[in-house]
């Protein structure tokens, strides 16, 4: 049984980096953090926001996320995996793991930010941190349909103004 073993851990070993590889891989923004000094409750708390937001938060050994980024080709990232990490992983929202990270850090000055990756770049704390100041994926829908509506907004107005005129000299 001793010589089963090895061969067990060594393949729950590469599933850990297959995963983390495929996450980075799937990710359109990846955001490492250091965690110490957060309590319970609060990592809880951390840990629900990213959920809501579709965010996967996880802690994984240095040297198999180190192994995964070798795989992915970024290794530029392993500059950041030093000491204990968790690493957010987003697949949809591009802004969300930088925007709740930064706000929660804002708050709770033992979690800082680290750096990441944010489509396929690696990237430092100063890029996460401007990337949290951009407005959420919905704001900038928002954003844009009001840019889109308002021309529409004034031919309409125009078209009105124009029947009232009409039917002001009519009668």
């Amino acid at each position: 049984m001793a010589e089963i073993r090895p061969t067990v851990i060594r393949e729950e070993k590469v599933q850990i980096i297959d995963e983390i590889a495929n996450k980075l891989r799937d990710s359109q923004t990846t955001v490492i953090a250091d965690y110490r000094g957060l309590t319970v409750a609060q990592v809880t708390e951390l840990r629900k926001q990213l959920r809501e937001a579709g965010v996967d938060f996880k802690v994984y050994k240095n040297t198999m996320a180190r192994l995964a980024t070798a795989k992915e080709g970024l290794t530029e990232l392993d500059q950041y995996l030093l000491g204990p990490n968790a690493i957010a992983f987003s697949k949809d929202d591009v802004v969300a793991p930088a925007k709740i990270l930064v706000d929660f850090a804002k708050k709770n000055e033992a979690l800082e930010i680290k750096g990441g990756v944010i489509e396929g770049k690696v990237v430092g704390e100063d890029q996460i941190k401007a990337l949290a100041s951009l407005p959420s994926r919905e704001g900038l829908l928002s954003m844009l349909l009001s840019v889109l509506q308002a021309p529409m907004r004034n031919v309409a107005l125009a078209v009105k103004a124009v029947a009232d005129q009409k039917e002001g000299q009519g009668a």
